[in-house]
């Protein structure tokens, strides 16, 4: 029943109608008092000095993927690697360090042909010096390359049936390995998972790592079956020390609103489904995106992954079933579809429809979401990840209207943000560095009239992320009555030299009034 006092800091609270206070007075896991320190400094029994430093309200994920990031840890990473001949040293080092035997599967992550010299993908062949089965995983997670040993145990082979809204490439009539989409995504359901062993070690990393950015709440950002055991590890073990917030997949969702009854629409273990989620296109970087003009230099559009139909369906679903639904569009014409057909229906604000990444959204879009509630979570920092080839995908003009905060600023709209992990880290920090600069890898400017603030650019991961949650009661702000979630900073992010924001430490962040990390510099 301790009492603790946070004082001798810059802390802001998030609430316009008090942005700083002096102190802040916690007793267990809730925020009792907000206030000057000389009125609170008598009811502490434990006074805790910020000594200078910042402190905030805990940061909130508004979407990723955190199991796919959990396994990410066991995956070795090409993100280094500068050619086809570098990506084969990666894996057989991971092999030769691990003592991989030749039956087990092997993900590659973070595979970007930008990057490399060859500028493309290789084909199953180059990954053939391997018997292993291989995945070689596009960074975005929407394309891969399985090798010659993959496709086998996946039973693919050119007169395999393509599932709608994917592809499987073929040239000269034989396969290259190349899949994308929603082929990708049905294949590497069928692929084997880590032992429980691994798992567990791998959850335990993700939560550190999660809490190591200032987050105290996740995303799990679509629920498939396949992921069932592993998430029930997760709760059976206790392993979460942040609040995990769950999205089903349509299509395979009865039997895990089963096995998860008890976590709907209520944490338990810190765990609960929050509703759905669909997929309506790729991604811009990957030329897989649903745009409504074509990209740089070709007559090509990308493509869709669900009909209106079927969409219809799974948001009446959702509507029907009371829980909010979150829609997974890159392309401005992704974005058209979900509005569309989005406004077929009695619209229900309260259950605050989300847009994923709204990469490509216009500003013709913007005030419709806005009329039915729709907010849209913006991809932000894709501006410095791949602004640089979206220049090339897309051209300048379009490139440089990517993730309109401003623009949404201006429309008064509530927005939030994310890194859609295990994509890039889920670093916060380096978020709001890439709202407030908008500067790419090789330093250009891309949208300077799409620039914010960086106090609008942390609610985004604050309170307005909290609000997506409908949770804004509890989280998202320093206030009595709420959680007592907080993060310290080395630094203010408001007062520092923008261009430094990224650089800022993150010293500590609790949750429920409980230290879950701290930075032993």
């Amino acid at each position: 029943m301790s009492k603790k006092l946070y004082f001798g800091g810059n802390i802001i609270t998030m609430n316009d109608k008090t942005p700083y206070v002096q102190a802040v007075l916690t007793q267990n896991d809730k925020i009792i008092a907000v206030g000057d320190y000389n009125d609170l400094i008598e009811k502490a029994d434990e006074k805790i000095n910020l000594n200078g430093k910042t402190m905030l309200p805990a940061f909130i994920d508004a979407h990723s993927h955190f199991s796919s990031y959990a396994i990410s840890l066991l995956q070795p990473s090409v993100a280094c690697c500068k050619s086809f001949d570098d990506i084969l040293n990666v894996i057989s080092e991971h092999i030769k360090k691990n003592h991989i035997q030749k039956d087990k599967w092997i993900t590659v992550k973070d595979f970007d042909p930008n990057e490399i010299k060859e500028k493309c993908y290789p084909t199953c062949n180059i990954l053939d010096k391997f018997e292993n089965p291989i995945l070689l995983e596009h960074k975005s997670g929407h394309t891969g390359v399985f090798n010659s040993s993959a496709l086998k145990k996946l039973n693919i082979d050119i007169n395999t049936p393509v599932p709608k809204g994917g592809k499987i490439e073929q040239k000269d009539g034989k396969l290259t390995g190349y899949v994308e989409e929603n082929a990708l995504i049905t294949y590497m359901q069928k692929m084997p998972m880590p032992t429980n062993e691994e798992i567990e070690g791998a959850y335990l990393k993700a939560g550190e790592l999660y809490a190591s950015y200032g987050i105290a709440t996740a995303q799990e950002g679509m629920i498939m079956d396949a992921m069932d055991s592993m998430l029930e590890l997760l709760c059976y073990k206790k392993l979460l020390k942040i609040d995990l917030i769950g999205y089903l997949d349509f299509r395979s969702c009865d039997k895990t609103k089963k096995l998860f009854s008890e976590h709907i629409g209520k944490y338990k273990d810190h765990f609960k489904i929050g509703g759905y989620k669909a997929f309506l296109d790729g991604s811009p970087q990957a030329k897989t995106a649903w745009l409504t003009e074509p990209y740089e230099n070709s007559d090509y559009c990308g493509y869709p992954t669900l009909t209106d139909d079927m969409l219809y369906k799974y948001i009446k679903y959702a509507i029907d079933d009371d829980k909010q639904i979150l829609a997974h569009c890159n392309g401005d014409a992704a974005a058209e579809q979900y509005l569309r057909v989005y406004e077929k229906l009695n619209v229900r604000k309260d259950i605050r429809p989300v847009m994923i990444h709204a990469q490509m959204l216009r500003q013709d879009q913007l005030p419709r979401l806005k009329k039915i509630g729709m907010i849209p979570s913006f991809f932000i920092a894709h501006v410095y990840h791949w602004g640089d080839t979206h220049i090339k995908n897309l051209g300048f003009e379009r490139a440089s209207q990517i993730s309109p905060a401003n623009s949404a600023v201006k429309n008064g709209m509530l927005f939030t943000f994310h890194q859609d992990s295990p994509v890039i880290e889920p670093n916060m920090l380096e978020t709001i560095w890439c709202a407030v600069n908008r500067k790419t890898k090789d330093g250009v400017i891309l949208g300077e009239n799409q620039k914010i603030s960086v106090i609008d650019a942390l609610k985004a991961i604050t309170i307005n992320a909290a609000y997506q949650y409908s949770e804004e009661n509890i989280k998202g702000s320093i206030e009595r009555g709420k959680q007592a979630d907080f993060v310290i900073l080395s630094e203010n992010p408001i007062n520092i030299d923008c261009d430094k924001i990224k650089d800022i430490l993150v010293l500590e962040t609790i949750k429920n009034g409980q230290i879950i990390y701290k930075n032993n510099i």
